[in-house]
């Protein structure tokens, strides 16, 4: 017998004995339902005797609970309440609500915006603790360069940058020659067609080249880093890697961040030397201007530190962009969804930073008088 029950004055107490599995579930439940609770104010439990209690058996104990809280009957347990029903009660909660439904409720104004302060508080905490590490991790390659793996930093050079040549010197000839189109309409008006040749020069050489091929790798290369990553924590790969003695960070995250500071800043040398290019053929043919004319003028329009102030963001950028992918990348738990997620805020997060890095620099070099 699994169920006794024995009544005194207006009170019952049940003693649950045996196995509750899920194969004696149909055999339990019609003693369960059976119970009568006329003129009785109490009931006592007593799972002690009790030999196993999966959750099958601990949802009859619930529900039986509920039933007899229904009815008017105090509940109570003689000894600990066993931590299967424990488990029910509060994952549908006391009043049979599901913890999904009581968390889709809206919060109160304070509560949201307590647990926003703290979860970004978290994230940034979160987020210097893995720039520290990495830090860490580099400057050890200053003791011994093999922590920096010069063979997979050459594999992401070659990745990040040369496989993105076509489609950042396609991107620079077409914004070079739409900016040298606009700009002819306009200068033509009052006879200053010379001042293409400036517009195009300087606009392509300290902004557009850099930023335009900063935004292409952050979609290009930044979501690749956070894919790649994520599916490698998806498929328990990094815990295999720090199962064997291996550091995930000098692995996976400082190559990637190496090759991508030294594939950003060629890349926008490519940029610019395209760019001053597609400005040179559509003066040419849109404007008649001789490319000997062209050139000059360029040469007498770039500054000292024009081509440099351009450059110079480069590295910042590409730091910016790998740092997100990875970071990103590492965050992902539990299934394809979040892979996707987070890969996405990788690049969003990554062209964020740039932007905002650029104008940061923008202030920057007004101060300096650059």
């Amino acid at each position: 017998m699994s169920l006794r029950e024995a009544r005194r004055d207006s009170a019952l107490c049940l003693s649950v004995e045996g196995a509750w599995t899920a194969r004696r579930v149909g055999a339990l439940e019609p003693a369960v339902l059976a119970l009568d609770f006329s003129g009785l104010r109490q009931l006592e439990i007593d799972c002690r005797e009790v030999v196993t209690l999966d959750l099958s058996g601990a949802w009859l104990l619930y529900d039986l609970e509920k039933r007899a809280t229904a009815a008017g009957l105090s509940v109570s347990y003689l000894g600990d309440r066993p931590p299967t029903v424990r488990l029910v009660a509060q994952t549908l909660g006391h009043d049979g609500e599901s913890v999904v439904t009581r968390l889709e409720r809206p919060l109160q104004p304070v509560t949201a915006l307590g647990r926003s302060v703290i979860d970004r508080w978290q994230a940034a905490l979160s987020g210097l603790a893995f720039l520290g590490e990495t830090a860490l991790r580099f400057a050890r390659g200053f003791l011994d360069p093999r922590v920096w793996r010069p063979i997979s930093i050459a594999r992401h050079v070659y990745e990040t940058g040369i496989h993105a040549i076509p489609i950042v010197a396609l991107i620079a000839f077409l914004i070079s020659v739409i900016i040298a189109y606009m700009g002819a309409q306009q200068l033509q008006k009052f006879g200053a067609d010379i001042f293409v040749v400036d517009l195009v020069t300087v606009g392509v050489l300290r902004e557009l080249g850099v930023l335009l091929t900063a935004i292409i790798v952050a979609g290009r290369s930044g979501s690749a880093f956070a894919a790649e990553i994520g599916a490698m924590r998806l498929n328990q790969e990094v815990d295999a890697l720090k199962a064997t003695g291996v550091e995930p960070i000098e692995v996976l995250i400082l190559p990637r961040w190496i090759g991508l500071v030294i594939a950003l800043p060629l890349l926008t040398v490519i940029a610019d030397a395209v760019g001053v290019l597609g400005g040179a053929l559509l003066c040419h043919y849109l404007l008649d201007m001789p490319l000997v004319q062209y050139f000059q003028r360029v040469e007498e329009s770039v500054a000292e530190f024009t081509f440099w102030a351009g450059l110079v963001k480069a590295p910042v950028f590409a730091l910016l962009i790998a740092g997100s992918g990875t970071y990103r990348g590492l965050q992902v738990r539990g299934s394809s969804r979040e892979l996707g997620r987070l890969t996405t805020v990788a690049v969003v997060q990554s062209i964020f930073l740039v932007i905002l890095a650029d104008a940061l620099f923008a202030v920057l070099f007004m101060e300096m008088g650059i």
